[in-house]
């Protein structure tokens, strides 16, 4: 036994079983930092990393051996534990723990031989040559000749970031940034929002790209297809890596250039667990790997488009559409002076009448509701009873199409009761307006003088649950069989719709006064993306419109919409956001407990700031009172928050490293009842 290595081992041991972030084991034979095991630990045995360091000095006989070292796979490089390392300290989680989430699940499960097999089938597959011709590059434009000569002179350390209006060729600027990086032997990375936008990216990459091998990685893969993937990474063999955020941790050993297309968008943060920024993570791994980061963005983060203008990242600008197009004139309809009738249109009358007249010219419209279901919520108007769901603070839907109240929270689901619950009212009726009602009136209001109806399509995420259902509705808009497009945000990102004209958002004014102090930029992102919708076609641009019924017409964001001037938008955001200290101009994290009663998750945030005061470093932080969340009960479990607030990112991580262990031996301690607690640092609903 006493030749035997001792090693760390990074396995998945949750921070709140007290264990080390790394364990330590031995093993016969020294093995590389990176190097893939199988571990035992308790009674599992789980798949873990070699990491680099020295081990501990526990007693030799009190440590296991490994069971078995996965010497088929090479190991992890250490530009890659670098990037797991410090995710792991800057957003307060486990390193074992962030280390196995970020590999993919079909790798745990397999043995040496299982994976030896796997490997011969992947190196069996890319060596099959391919033979299809690569597109003609299209010539830029003078904007996008202009960016990219801009971009050759940046240095690769300097951050990028690429403000192009909707519709003015980012992605042909991604598209020869790649093909540099690759010319030089180099792998390129590119981040999407979303997996429905992930097969058209592809299909353009693939299209200019057809002698490389190009990869997905996104949730929508089966086990096997993303291990595929993975393994293809990491070996080298595949140039180009396509995928949404957890993507930012695939092992890249020749990476050259990664691309945040849409850099924006909230969905790169994730929400469970490690609630990592996959945009802020891309930044700090091209450092570290010496490659070139890209972001693009129409309407890009207010931290973004702050960091350029301190200089820290290099602004390249695409203020014009491709090929002469213009971006659509935007008409806003005062919702006061409109005819009010009983229950409400939803759409007012001159806005049909401008949906009729692209319906006759044979042109698509596209109108934009962020709710889905039918109503969001169901009223009896003898009683007063709303569908409340039983289990959170929080209505359930009314989807009319299966007949069903369904909570959108939690998803607990019943039939529509045939009267009102509380008092047998058969009348009970329903309030407000989701895709599927705005679906149903729409049909009705625009159907012609001899019953014909328009063709409409709804794409939001109850009509494209299953499988290839959002494929199959954006081919029949793309091939003209659609007249009006009804859906969520998810038709108003990324599509290239060429025959859509005019684009209306229905409802938007919510946003404009909510307590989320992110909500304007969202609003002013989504009204943005929805409006480059319209009008991506030269011989349709001159007449497209993009439409916002508003009651509030006066508001300075909808002011800077109808110019498309995201530059006055973003300083005046700033200037209120740097008044109010604010991020980019404060650095924030979040403390959220979850329990049965309120009572008790508040308990364990007052002791948990009672234990800030003591902590080196408190006098650098502002913790503010807790308290609930704007959905305060889901699925039973009652949700409170407590703000942590610093001047400084340093000192805010100082006290957030010595805060959270003893939150965990605060937990541990048995006083408090809570069923789970996290930080989230850099949150984004505040």
């Amino acid at each position: 036994m006493s030749t035997m290595q001792r090693i760390k081992v990074a396995v998945e041991a949750p921070q709140h079983a007290g264990l080390e972030n790394t364990l330590d084991y031995l093993s016969e034979q020294p093995l590389s930092p990176g190097t893939l095991v199988r571990a035992p630990l308790g009674k599992r045995e789980l798949l873990g990393v070699v990491w680099g360091g020295a081990p501990g000095d526990w007693p030799e006989a009190e440590l296991k051996p490994l069971s078995a070292v996965l010497s088929e796979l090479p190991p992890l490089d250490p530009a890659w534990q670098d990037l797991v390392t410090f995710a792991s300290a800057y957003y307060q989680r486990g390193l074992g723990e962030l280390a196995m989430s970020v590999l993919p699940p079909e790798l745990h499960k397999l043995d040496a031989g299982q994976l030896a097999l796997r490997l011969r089938k992947l190196h069996k597959a890319m060596a099959q040559p391919l033979d299809a011709a690569p597109d003609t590059p299209p010539p830029p434009s003078a904007e996008q000749a202009e960016a990219l000569a801009q971009l050759e002179a940046t240095p690769e350390a300097t951050p990028v970031l690429l403000h192009g209006v909707t519709g003015s060729g980012k992605t042909e600027v991604y598209l020869n940034a790649a093909a540099r990086a690759l010319e030089a032997g180099r792998q390129v990375l590119v981040l999407v929002p979303e997996i429905n936008l992930t097969p058209q990216l592809e299909a353009r990459f693939a299209a200019r790209f057809a002698g490389r091998r190009i990869v997905s990685l996104h949730s929508g893969l089966t086990p096997a297809q993303r291990l595929r993937s993975w393994l293809a990474a990491h070996l080298g063999l595949a140039d180009l890596v396509l995928g949404t955020r957890l993507a930012v941790f695939t092992p890249l050993p020749r990476l050259g250039l990664i691309v945040v297309d849409e850099e924006h968008d909230p969905s790169y943060k994730q929400q469970e667990g490690a609630r990592y920024s996959a945009r802020d993570l891309a930044v700090y791994r091209a450092r570290l790997q010496g490659a070139r980061v890209l972001l693009g963005s129409a309407t890009p983060s207010l931290e973004s488009w702050q960091r350029a203008n301190e200089g820290r990242y290099q602004r390249l600008a695409l203020p014009s559409r491709i090929g002469g197009a213009l971006l659509p004139r935007v008409r806003l309809v005062d919702m006061n002076q409109q005819p009010k009738e009983r229950g409400g249109a939803g759409l007012s009358p001159p806005l049909l009448a401008a949906i009729r007249e692209r319906i006759a010219r044979g042109e698509q419209s596209l109108v934009f509701l962020n709710r889905r279901g039918y109503a969001p919520v169901l009223h009896c108007a003898d009683c007063g009873w709303k569908s409340g769901c039983p289990h959170c603070s929080a209505w359930r839907v009314f989807h009319k199409l299966d007949r069903t109240l369904r909570c959108h929270h939690c998803g607990f689901t019943e039939r529509v009761p045939r009267a009102c619950p509380d008092c047998g009212n058969l009348d009970i009726a329903p309030i407000g307006r989701g895709t599927e009602r705005l679906e149903e009136q729409i049909g009705t209001l625009l159907a012609a003088s001899d019953g014909t109806l328009p063709r409409i399509a709804r794409i939001d995420a109850d009509s494209t649950r299953l499988k290839g259902s959002l494929e199959a509705q954006l081919v029949a808009v793309h091939a003209g069989e659609v007249d009006v497009l009804v859906g969520t945000q998810m038709v108003t990102k990324g599509h290239d719709f060429r025959r859509i004209t005019l684009v209306a958002a229905v409802n938007p004014d919510s946003a404009l006064f909510s307590s989320d102090v992110r909500a304007p930029e969202r609003l002013f992102a989504l009204l943005m993306q929805a409006a480059g919708r319209a009008g991506r076609s030269a011989e349709h641009a001159q007449g497209a419109e993009m439409w916002v019924q508003t009651w509030h017409p006066q508001h300075a964001l909808y002011a800077a919409l109808r110019r498309h001037d995201f530059a006055a938008f973003a300083a005046s955001q700033l200037e209120e956001r740097e008044a109010a200290g604010l991020p980019p101009f404060a650095h924030l994290a979040m403390l959220r407990a979850d329990a049965r009663q309120a009572e008790q998750a508040q308990a364990f945030l007052q002791a948990a700031a009672g234990l800030a005061a003591t902590l080196p470093g408190a006098e650098a932080v502002s913790v503010y009172a807790p308290v609930p969340l704007p959905v305060a009960r889901v699925a039973n479990v009652e949700r409170m928050q407590m703000l942590v607030e610093s001047a400084s990112r340093p000192a805010l991580q100082r006290f957030l490293a010595a805060w959270v262990p003893a939150l965990h031996g605060l937990r541990r301690g048995g006083a408090h009842k809570v069923l789970r607690w996290a930080i989230d640092v850099d949150p984004l609903a505040i």
